[in-house]
């Protein structure tokens, strides 16, 4: 067996370890369903509503993925914006409210980030959560991201790999200085950039200008124009007959990505890394970007010219940097087979998930934070067809032109997969 074959396996039985399964839908549909409960009953913020983002709307989560929070205040019909000390106080009363109603634990929360956050753990379910207010902007990226999936479906396994991936080499870790999860989305994207030939388009070519500046007035109208002015795009870039297809097996493009990245510590004092342009950048030649006060940037295509990667230290880059270069080195070596390929991949609870996976020492391996075990597909009393109907009737409310969005650019998806619907103001 070649090592492109051996390699080929693993991923797909890792896949299989980490994609959701039907409970996993189940019991982030319960915990969004009980914040709204407890939403409701907070007296500052009648009228708001509780609305998913992140992984799991973009549909990138794996079993063991933080569930993000948005609480959109009531502003009529526009997009609201409230001041960093009300978002504060919004989420002193949310801590307060949720202490009294039980069933949360683990709060903390976190005043001072750029956008004030409130941490904390589902007791009944364990699912961890981070809750913000009024975070229109991560709602609108989450949904471009699933968008983007619709292009081809080999981004949104690598995603979930790298993910993973970066987990095992403890480098998927913003409060310790470095990827945060979005960032690492974000680096598979421009891989699928810059491989050759392209599997995505730049993104300017997706939409053309700044998200976050077209997230202003009317919230009906703004997020209307993004959806269809990147289903018209991406629709025109699935139909191009004179694209060159690039047939590139997953194990083909992983090994790639490391390889690409390998050297990044280097190549990150003088280039940017810009998904909008689907270029390396120079740094010293667009000065957005300007002083460098950072140790890698790698520019938030949707919120331009911000850093995705601004946690990241210069210490920790030549760790990420070394974790790509020898994985890559492993991956590409002689004599490599299913077994030894795995611990390299995913961590220790990870690894009991996989069928015939080694069972790694935990006292020669780098101490994780425990996970359940994988349970059984066949324990839920739904299919995931039948979860997914549930789910999206949990709706409150009807969003038409977001399924004129999925008709145009999901039209080929696998619809036997599941997805929570993003919601759109219409």
């Amino acid at each position: 067996m070649s090592a492109y074959s051996a390699l080929e396996n693993v991923l797909k039985e890792i896949l299989q370890a980490v994609k959701p399964v039907p409970e996993d839908w189940e019991k982030r549909s319960r915990v969004i369903d009980e914040l709204r409960r407890v939403v409701e009953s907070v007296e500052s913020l009648r009228g708001a509503t509780v609305e998913p983002f992140g992984s799991f709307v973009s549909n990138l989560f794996t079993r063991w993925s933080d569930l993000d929070i948005s609480i959109d205040l009531y502003n009529g019909s526009y997009i609201s914006s409230a001041g960093k000390k009300r978002k504060q106080n919004l989420l002193v009363d949310v801590q307060i409210a949720l202490r009294q109603k039980g069933g949360w634990r683990r709060l903390q929360l976190i005043p001072n980030a750029r956008v004030p956050i409130l941490k904390f753990e589902s007791s009944r379910q364990s699912i961890s959560c981070d809750m913000s207010i009024d975070n229109i902007q991560g709602q609108m990226k989450s949904k471009l991201l699933f968008w983007i999936s619709a292009v081809d479906g080999r981004f949104h396994d690598m995603v979930l790999l790298v993910k993973e991936w970066a987990k095992a080499h403890d480098i998927n870790n913003p409060k310790v200085g470095t990827f945060n999860s979005y960032s690492l989305s974000l680096l598979v994207i421009f891989h699928f950039q810059t491989c050759v030939p392209a599997i995505l388009p730049p993104l300017k070519d997706i939409y053309p200008g700044n998200i976050a500046d077209g997230l202003q007035g009317e919230r009906i109208t703004a997020e209307r124009h993004i959806a269809e002015t990147c289903a018209a795009n991406i629709t025109r870039f699935r139909q191009d007959k004179f694209r060159p297809v690039n047939r590139s097996s997953l194990s083909e493009l992983f090994i790639s990505f490391l390889g690409k990245f390998s050297d990044i510590s280097l190549k990150a004092s003088e280039l940017g890394i810009c998904p909008y342009t689907g270029q390396w950048e120079h740094i010293e030649s667009n000065m957005r970007w300007l002083p460098k006060t950072y140790a890698i940037l790698i520019e938030d295509p949707f919120e331009q010219p911000a850093n995705s990667a601004r946690a990241i230290s210069m210490s920790k880059l030549t760790r990420i940097s070394e974790a790509f270069r020898m994985t890559h080195w492993r991956l590409i070596s002689a004599n490599q087979n299913e077994g030894s390929l795995i611990p390299t991949l995913v961590r220790p609870e990870v690894s009991q998930c996989i069928p015939k996976a080694p069972v790694q020492n935990p006292t020669n391996s780098r101490r994780y934070q425990s996970h359940p075990p994988r349970p059984q597909v066949h324990r839920s009393k739904y299919s995931t067809s039948q979860a997914q109907h549930q789910f999206q009737n949990s709706r409150v409310e009807s969003r038409s032109n977001n399924t004129t969005l999925q008709r145009s650019i999901l039209q080929n998806r696998n619809q036997g997969q599941q997805i929570w619907r993003p919601k759109s103001h219409g």
